[in-house]
C-alpha cells in the first residue's frame, strides 16, 4: 500500500465515523452497528500494512489531523451511547429479576 492509499483509507474511516455519529444522534443502532463494521474491515486493513514506508513530514501531519477527528467522532459517539448501554442494562436487569421472582413464587399445581 501506498502513502496515499494510506491516507485515502483514513479519510474513509474519518467518513464512516461521522456517519456513524449522524446514526447515533438519530439512534438508528443497526445502521450503526453496520457502518461500525465498515469500519473495523477498514482498520483492519491498515494493520496489515503497518510496515509500509513512513509518511513524509506533511502526510504524516494529515494522518495525525485526521485520526485526532476519528477520536472526537468516536468520543461524541460513545457519550451517546453509553447512557443509552445503561439504561438498557438496566431494563435486562429488571426484566431477570421479575423473571425469577415469578419462576420462585409461581404456584404449584402438583400439590
Amino acid at each position: 500500500m501506498d502513502n496515499a492509499h494510506t491516507i485515502i483509507i483514513y479519510n474513509t474511516i474519518l467518513a464512516k465515523t461521522e456517519k456513524m455519529l449522524t446514526a447515533a444522534q438519530n439512534s438508528e443502532w443497526d445502521q450503526l452497528v453496520s457502518l461500525e463494521q465498515e469500519c473495523r474491515k477498514l482498520t483492519d486493513s491498515l494493520k496489515r500494512y503497518d510496515t509500509e514506508p513512513p509518511l513524509d513530514k506533511e502526510l504524516q501531519q494529515q494522518k495525525i489531523k485526521i485520526i485526532h477527528q476519528i477520536l472526537d467522532n468516536d468520543a461524541q459517539i460513545r457519550a451517546i451511547i453509553e447512557p443509552w448501554m445503561a439504561r438498557l442494562q438496566e431494563m435486562l436487569s429488571i426484566n431477570k429479576r421479575t423473571r425469577n421472582l415469578q419462576q420462585t413464587y409461581q404456584p404449584i399445581n402438583n400439590i
